[in-house]
């Protein structure tokens, strides 16, 4: 098993300094980029476990705090395990933080976190691949869309508001997307709804975006994260298996 190396960093923004953090393999080797986007809950130890796993095999990974503008992670104080239906005021904290980021605000954001990979003597030349959860799948196509020539791959896992009626809906960037996109989906999602799927898939289809989309049956909206009660290891096997085969394909296999 290839070690990692993983470390808090500081990306500088046009709003401020972001905390983030680092995985990549602990060797002397540029590795292909990938940004990794977090969910509501923030950035905390399982999503730099996810981005470990992804540094194992052989990727460098950056996991920003996009709510840096609230303050260093963790922003909001979470329990070990999440589970929202006995705890609701974590939601009751976390939502007014999460309608602040505005998609101005995120992919300000993101260009910073691109240049800052593309700058690192840690990546390889060339875009990047983009996965992204709950409310980062989102920021995950809006990236994809705002910055095409950056981008090459980009996942989103049970992703919410990914095609509404909003004038500012991610959905609504596809023609601009050139890089190869997936999407799992959770089963009966009320974040993202059928109609919202088809949406999606019907504006990919048009604009001629490679892409694929699936829905996982059984699976809750964050079944990729095994803190919460939401988390389902089936549908989350699934998730890496789908997640490593794009990046393999577009961002070159990763050298473990």
């Amino acid at each position: 098993m290839t070690s990692v190396r993983g470390t808090t960093v500081d990306i500088p923004t046009q709003d401020g300094v972001a905390d983030a953090y680092l995985a990549h393999p602990d060797d002397s080797g540029p590795h292909p980029a990938v940004l990794l986007y977090m969910d509501a809950f923030g950035l905390r130890p399982q999503l730099k476990s996810m981005a470990d796993r992804l540094a194992e095999a052989g990727y460098a990974v950056l996991v920003p705090n996009l709510f840096h503008r609230h303050g260093r992670a963790p922003v909001v104080e979470l329990p070990d395990f999440i589970d929202p239906a006995v705890r609701p005021e974590i939601f009751e904290r976390i939502g007014p933080i999460m309608q602040s980021l505005t998609p101005d605000a995120a992919m300000r954001d993101a260009d910073a976190c691109l240049t800052w990979l593309a700058e690192s003597p840690l990546t390889t030349d060339g875009p990047v691949g983009v996965t992204g959860y709950c409310m980062g799948a989102g920021l995950a196509l809006r990236t994809a869309g705002t910055y095409p020539d950056r981008v090459a791959a980009a996942a989103g896992f049970h992703g919410a508001r990914l095609a509404t009626d909003s004038a500012d809906s991610p959905h609504l960037l596809a023609d601009r997307i050139t890089a190869e996109l997936y999407f799992g989906h959770a089963d009966q999602d009320p974040a993202l709804p059928p109609e919202q799927i088809d949406r999606l898939d019907e504006a990919l289809t048009a604009a001629g975006v490679r892409h694929h989309s699936e829905v996982y049956p059984g699976a809750r909206h964050g079944f990729t994260q095994a803190d919460s009660a939401a988390y389902d290891s089936t549908a989350d096997e699934r998730h890496w298996s789908a997640l490593t085969a794009l990046l393999g394909r577009a961002i070159g296999p990763a050298r473990a």
